[in-house]
């Protein structure tokens, strides 16, 4: 790895030395490992199938997004090219909802000419990558993070718009109201260079306090 390269989160190993850089940064995150228990890594294809799954979660259950998802994958849209020669009307009876058909359509297009690499977005700081993405339709820091987080591998951002992740840190903090996105930000920022795996932490521990409810998104 080169010098001031990000180091991706590709191993369980990975997200065990960022489990023990966090606690020894932050020990009031040492608890919270132990509650939280092992953490999976959780990790998702890269690229435009990457993407199109996290899309298809916006606003919808697990269930239902693996659902339409599985719908996408029979009908050959999950890579770009097959996703721009299905008509409207073939990923309206996936599921797709016509602001998910424009939000990938635009991917499929931007990857097609060139002007979106999803393969290497974890090589670059959050702010670059969040701006890479975000010119997308329909694209916000959520998705974006997800993203980075579960398909490519990216070590250091953190979700603050996800529900669980305001709910666990405010419980698990012991804070007198759970923390709005920007409040969380700035919570967050110690945990760099090892946000993503605060967030798996975080998850862990949410699952945990909550007899195994599901906690991460994907």
């Amino acid at each position: 790895m080169a010098e001031g390269q990000l180091r991706t989160i590709e191993t369980d190993a990975d997200v065990t030395a960022g489990v023990a850089a966090l606690v020894a940064a932050d020990p009031r995150l040492g608890p919270i490992a132990t509650i939280a228990g092992p953490l999976p890594l959780r990790r998702g294809k890269p690229g435009f199938e990457g993407l199109a799954r996290i899309v298809m979660g916006q606003q919808l259950s697990t269930a239902s997004a693996a659902a339409i998802f599985a719908r996408l994958v029979a009908a050959g849209g999950h890579a770009a090219e097959g996703f721009a020669a299905l008509d409207d009307a073939a990923l309206r009876a996936c599921g797709l909802s016509a602001a998910k058909v424009r939000t990938m359509r635009a991917a499929a297009l931007a990857v097609a000419e060139g002007r979106l690499d999803l393969d290497h977005l974890a090589g670059l700081p959050a702010a670059e990558a969040h701006a890479a993405l975000t010119v997308l339709p329909g694209v916000g820091p959520w998705t974006v993070d997800l993203y980075l987080l579960f398909c490519a591998g990216h070590p250091d951002v953190f979700p603050t718009g996800d529900l669980a992740l305001q709910i666990a840190v405010a419980d698990g903090l012991a804070l007198p109201a759970r923390p709005k996105p920007k409040a969380l930000d700035a919570i967050a920022a110690p945990w760099a260079p090892w946000r993503s795996v605060a967030a798996r932490l975080w998850w862990g521990y949410y699952r945990a306090r909550r007899e195994g409810r599901e906690g991460a998104p994907l």
